[in-house]
C-alpha cells in the first residue's frame, strides 16, 4: 500500500513538472498571434520565430541550471546564441508570454528578471555596469515593452506596464504605468493611460519639445526688443 502511495505522489510529481515546463511554453507560442500581426499560422511560427526558440532553449536551460546541472545549460544558452543570435543566461529568470521580437542582438543577464507579457525588440541588452557580484541585473515588471536597441543597465526596478523608447538608455529605477526615452532615459509619467504596445511612434520625443519651448521663448524675446527698440 505504501509503495503504490509513493508511486502516485511520484507521478504526481513528474506531471506536474511537465505541466510546469509547458504552460509557459504554451503562453510563450500564442501570444505571438497576438503580439505580430504578421504571424499567419502554427507551422510558421513554429519553424520561423527565433524568438520563440530562444525562449524554448532558454527554459530547458534554466530548468537545468536551477537544478544544479554543470557546464551543459551554458553549452544550450551558448547553442540558442548560434542559432537565433539572443544570449540569455541560463540563470536569468523570464515569466510567462514573453515575446522577443526579431530578437537579433538582445543580450539578457544572469540575474535579469522578466516579467509575465514583456516585449523586447531587437538589440536590447538586459545588463550590469560593472563587476559587481550579486543582483546586478534588471527586473521587469508585467507588460514591459523594450524598444529596439534599448539598453536597462544595472540592477534597477522596471514596474509594470513600463515602456521604454528605442535606443534609450536607462539607469535608474522607472515607476508603474510610466514612459522612458532619451540617453541618460528620463521617466514621463502617463498614469492610466493604456494603448497598443506596438505603437512606438507615440512615444514622446522630449528632445524636439524642449527645442520648441526655446524657440517659442526666444522668438517672444525678439518681439519683446523690437517693440521697446
Amino acid at each position: 500500500m505504501q509503495q503504490l502511495s509513493n508511486t502516485l505522489t511520484t507521478q504526481k510529481t513528474d506531471k506536474q513538472l511537465r505541466l510546469s515546463f509547458l504552460q509557459p511554453l504554451l503562453t510563450d507560442f500564442q501570444i505571438i498571434f497576438d503580439r505580430d500581426p504578421a504571424a499567419r499560422n502554427w507551422f510558421e511560427v513554429l519553424c520561423c520565430y527565433p524568438g520563440f526558440h530562444a525562449m524554448v532553449l532558454h527554459r530547458l536551460a534554466h530548468w537545468l541550471h536551477c537544478h544544479g546541472v554543470a557546464f551543459v545549460p551554458r553549452l544550450i544558452s551558448h547553442l540558442g546564441r548560434f542559432l537565433t543570435g539572443i544570449e540569455i543566461h541560463p540563470g536569468a529568470q523570464i515569466g510567462q508570454g514573453v515575446f522577443i521580437d526579431h530578437g537579433m542582438g538582445v543580450v539578457i543577464g544572469e540575474t535579469a528578471i522578466v516579467g509575465d507579457y514583456a516585449l523586447i525588440y531587437q538589440g536590447v541588452t538586459l545588463g550590469g555596469t560593472g563587476k559587481e557580484t550579486g543582483k546586478r541585473h534588471p527586473t521587469l515588471g508585467k507588460n514591459v515593452v523594450v524598444g529596439a536597441g534599448a539598453k536597462v543597465l544595472g540592477n534597477i526596478q522596471i514596474g509594470d506596464r513600463v515602456r521604454i523608447g528605442a535606443g534609450s538608455i536607462i539607469l535608474r529605477d522607472v515607476p508603474s504605468d510610466c514612459t522612458a526615452v532619451g540617453v541618460p532615459g528620463r521617466n514621463i509619467c502617463h498614469k492610466g493611460v493604456r494603448g497598443c504596445p506596438l505603437e512606438h511612434a507615440k512615444l514622446p520625443d522630449i528632445e524636439a519639445s524642449i527645442i520648441r519651448s526655446l524657440l517659442e521663448r526666444i522668438e517672444k524675446l525678439e518681439q519683446q526688443l523690437k517693440v521697446k527698440s
